[in-house]
């Protein structure tokens, strides 16, 4: 007996629902259908995928190490359908791209107009969600090219730097340690260290942004309250009113400090610019037009350089 699609799709579904119950309603299913599923699977790769975790259930380590290859084959079988539909039925190209929240929100769409103008014959979509979930679609082939942050070292994904993604540290406009706008000399610049005692507000685990907060804190060795918010707008909007400091891609907080709505404390010993890149995935052939909007972000990129 081999292993089939309808029990990876069920292992997913349950994967992502954390339970039996959720699986099935996803897939319009019984719920008796997907627990068969999933045994029949167990029974073929010999051993257990799920324990239970309270109420619900998680991954066994043999789960773990299984799931990363089941989103593979049910992704690519997906790919292949949608392959075989466009060449059969000469049908409008789609690319799928996914982009984490902070480049969503500033410079993609502006891209993404820029592609459609001179290629109208791809249909375009644009998946937002923060930094594990864009990696997830990825890895899973549900987006064809991702725009994210420092990607983890996963085997599975391409990595190009794209832009640098320079760092500010903001805070509410009438903060005595912010500088003017367009003014830098008017307040010198301090040590994060100063800033021990405020509030550090940071995206929801998952978050590039959080991650870069939390790593920045850590080498600092400072270990300051925060407040976790679950978006750059909730945050944006905290800082604003005086509830504490964050740091935030300056491509999100432009407009905000052009016009006095936030405020900004330079940093003697801030984030250095890091680079945003562009992902694909490495398993499994590329789609043109993956390819098509590889070769003009490239361009793109050559311009501004």
């Amino acid at each position: 007996m081999a292993i089939t699609v309808t029990q990876l799709t069920a292992f997913l579904a349950t994967v992502r629902g954390g339970s039996v119950t959720a699986a099935a309603d996803e897939l319009v299913v019984t719920q008796p259908s997907v627990s068969s599923a999933l045994a029949a699977l167990g029974r073929e790769l010999g051993c257990e995928l799920f324990e239970r975790a309270g109420r619900g259930i998680r991954l066994t380590e043999a789960g773990k190490a299984f799931k990363p290859y089941a989103a593979d084959v049910v992704g690519l079988l997906e790919e292949g359908r949608q392959a075989a539909r466009e060449a059969a039925a000469l049908a409008a190209r789609r690319l799928r791209i996914a982009a984490v929240t902070t480049a969503a929100e500033s410079f993609v769409p502006p891209l993404m107009h820029e592609f459609a103008v001179r290629h109208p014959d791809i249909e375009l979509t644009l998946d937002v969600g923060n930094r594990a979930y864009v990696f997830e679609r990825v890895t899973s082939h549900l987006a064809d090219v991702a725009i994210s942050g420092k990607p983890p070292g996963d085997r599975r994904l391409i990595a190009e730097p794209l832009l640098e993604n320079h760092i500010a540290c903001i805070t509410s406009p009438d903060d005595p340690a912010a500088i003017a706008p367009g003014v830098v000399e008017t307040v010198e610049a301090v040590g994060a260290d100063t800033l021990a005692e405020r509030v550090w507000l940071l995206r929801e685990p998952g978050s590039g942004t959080r991650a870069l907060g939390e790593e920045f804190l850590r080498e600092l060795g400072l270990s300051p309250r925060t407040l976790t918010l679950g978006s750059n707008g909730a945050i944006k909007q905290a800082a604003r009113a005086g509830l504490g400091v964050s740091l935030l891609s300056r491509a999100a907080v432009e407009s905000e400090l052009a016009a006095g709505w936030l405020g900004e404390i330079a940093l003697t010993d801030g984030p250095e610019p890091r680079p945003w890149f562009v992902l694909r995935p490495a398993v499994g052939p590329e789609r043109g037009p993956a390819a098509t909007f590889a070769d003009f972000l490239r361009a793109e990129v050559r311009q501004v350089s």
